[in-house]
């Protein structure tokens, strides 16, 4: 099997909807690709930008081939307000792996990109900007081995780093 390397940089939103009456909004980013939850990663708390925050937080992830060519496999960036009595949801951005694919295949395989930021089905308020980059095909082996030699290389063999 082949894939490609993801690089996600969830770079800023601005004008999101104000979800806090009292202190200010901390926000941040969870990201799912084809609804897998393993593959969940998240941004850090920004705690200043208020309902403009920005991260400039990059993300990679192994995208399997065939997943780039089936117009179901969607990206899914859900915005949160950090809050101690649990997070209070923002709203997300649903994008297909294939149509961001083929939008950045003709210039080079990256592209900076603004999308509204989605509230229940019609509604958005505000807009999320990310960057990405897809890297060259490579087999799936060739690919665990090195991952596996970095972790190696960076814990040791007990698994201590």
């Amino acid at each position: 099997m082949e894939c490609r390397k993801l690089e996600l940089t969830i770079n800023s939103a601005n004008d999101l909807r104000h979800v806090r009456r009292i202190f200010k909004m901390k926000v941040y980013a969870k990201v799912v690709i084809g609804g897998n939850q393993e593959m969940e990663k998240r941004t850090p708390v920004d705690k200043h930008g208020r309902t403009s925050p920005a991260w400039n937080y990059t993300m990679r992830y192994s995208i399997g081939e065939p997943w780039l060519q089936h117009h179901g496999t969607m990206l899914v960036i859900k915005l949160y307000c950090k809050r101690k009595l649990g997070d209070r949801y923002i709203g997300e951005v649903h994008q297909s792996l294939k149509q961001l694919y083929d939008y950045a295949y003709p210039l080079g395989g990256s592209a900076v990109v603004c999308f509204p930021v989605q509230i229940g089905c019609a509604e958005s308020q505000g807009q999320l900007c990310f960057s990405y980059k897809f890297g060259d095909m490579v087999a799936i082996d060739k690919l665990m081995l090195a991952e596996s030699i970095a972790s190696f290389l960076a814990t040791g063999p007990d698994g201590a780093v």
